[in-house]
């Protein structure tokens, strides 16, 4: 899980909307789950910007708190709960104090539950779904006059164009490397997942509007952009050429673009990872070796009852074909373990798969029975116990795993893109090609810096590095 605040120091320029007499509104944003969600947060705080809002640190010192929700697995809802339930006591406070603090939830969570957040947490003034939070502003005001709003249908608007271009002084403050969706929502309709019914259906942005916030971020100073999708390699769209694209051909002509010396992507699925695209891995020094390539299971029968609509062998097979064309890169992946109906053996396909692909490093969880999907409704669920062991076990051989891959690193010279201050004053930290942190002397260079390396040792979270000779 991922949490983020808008802070002080990342908030957009405050618009035209704020408050008379100069007195700015503020808003607290935390955010829960993905890398899209990261983003979402982003660009609902250029929409707040707009409408006067300036981003604070604590909850305290907010007029807003704005909660960004992830809805994969049952956790990450619970805690929203728990924290709506601490701040109803603030609000209370604040509103016997003669103040007036405005609670809105966004998001995955928001789009699933609806109208029952507002039910279970009357705290909450607004609800609203991920494909509807350039509405934000407008429902903010809708609730100032009295009204719970919740704003979760799918508008048929490019929720894109409602939302305002982020300022350069907001792009240089998050730093030299940025999220991009380039495709939202998913068709595929896996049975554990509930993003088809909460994100929709698969949608890719149109090539010229991910280029032109591409140059954006270039002409602000970010040197790296991740391409977000829950389903990115499904994207396409018309090209310049007239020729119908996928991402293979988005990032060729993304890597044209001055400034932009590094690309990433994800997250994929395995069928839709296609040979233009991993020609490019092989052509393109500015794609990253770095593919997060999900496979789910290693059983050819729980993959068939996850509806992955691949087997095992099929997914080496293509791991084979990637690494055959990048022979250095580093493959992530994620994993169910506990899925209804698994069995020892179908369990241990999946440990089988994971020692054959050698993995970089993975995400591992224990199957999470989510309302509204086919997985709720399915017999022979697994025990909680039986999950948990089985989850340690493949934890357990991800991290022997992901260890190596580190200390396969030593020796290496590699090409380190700075960005942040490291714990100590005397370093900085960058990301190697292959996304592990790295530590390095200050002296060597400032953020945004590109500079050449050697990996010396690893660490228990990253590498720590050395100018290259």
């Amino acid at each position: 899980m991922t949490q983020a605040i808008l802070t002080p120091d990342t908030a957009p320029e405050a618009g035209a909307g704020a408050q008379s007499g100069g007195q700015s509104k503020k808003v607290f944003v935390k955010t829960y789950g993905c890398q899209m969600n990261v983003y979402d947060s982003e660009r609902m705080g250029d929409a707040l910007s707009r409408d006067g809002y300036q981003a604070v640190d604590t909850v305290e010192a907010a007029d807003l708190i704005l909660i960004n929700t992830c809805h994969i697995r049952e956790k990450a809802a619970e805690k929203v709960y728990s924290q709506l339930g601490r701040l109803a006591k603030l609000k209370k406070q604040r509103n016997a104090d003669g103040g007036d603090l405005m609670v809105a939830v966004a998001g995955c969570g928001a789009q699933a539950e609806g109208r029952e957040i507002i039910r279970r947490a009357p705290v909450v003034d607004v609800v609203i779904g991920p494909q509807t939070y350039h509405r934000l502003p407008e429902a903010l005001a809708k609730a100032r006059q009295g009204e719970s709003v919740v704003e979760t249908e799918f508008p048929t608007e490019d929720k894109f164009d409602g939302l305002p271009k982020t300022p350069e002084t907001a792009i240089r403050a998050r730093g030299v490397a940025a999220f991009l969706t380039v495709q939202e929502g998913c068709d595929k309709f896996c049975t554990f997942c509930v993003v088809p019914y909460t994100r929709g259906a698969e949608v890719s942005r149109p090539v010229d509007r991910i280029l032109g916030e591409a140059e954006r971020l270039a002409s602000a100073g970010v040197r790296e952009v991740t391409l977000l999708g829950q389903n990115v390699n499904a994207w396409h769209g018309k090209g310049a050429d007239g020729r119908e694209w996928g991402l293979g051909e988005l990032v060729r002509r993304l890597a044209t673009i001055d400034g932009i010396d590094r690309i990433r992507y994800t997250t994929s699925h395995p069928r839709d990872m296609d040979d233009a695209l991993i020609e490019a891995h092989r052509d393109l020094p500015e794609l990253m070796p770095y593919l997060h390539l999900p496979v789910q299971a290693g059983s050819d029968r729980i993959l068939k009852a996850m509806n992955r609509r691949h087997t095992a062998a099929e997914y080496i097979r293509l791991v084979d074909r990637i690494r055959a064309a990048r022979p250095d890169i580093a493959l992530s992946g994620d994993f169910i373990v506990g899925f209804p109906g698994e069995t020892d053996e179908d369990f241990e396909d999946t440990m089988r798969l994971v020692r054959e692909v050698n993995y970089a490093s993975a995400f591992t969880f224990k199957y999470s029975i989510r309302p509204g999907t086919p997985g709720a409704d399915m017999d022979n669920q697994v025990d909680e116990a039986v999950k948990a062991e089985r989850l340690a076990r493949l934890q357990d051989l991800i991290n022997q795993q992901t260890r190596a891959f580190g200390r396969d690193c030593v020796g290496k010279t590699v090409d380190l893109l700075l960005e942040k201050p490291g714990r100590n004053t005397d370093q900085i930290i960058g990301r190697s090609p292959w996304l592990q942190p790295v530590i390095v002397d200050a002296k060597l260079g400032k953020i945004g810096d590109i500079v050449r390396v050697r990996i010396t040792q690893p660490g228990t979270s990253g590498l720590f590095a050395e100018p290259a000779e």
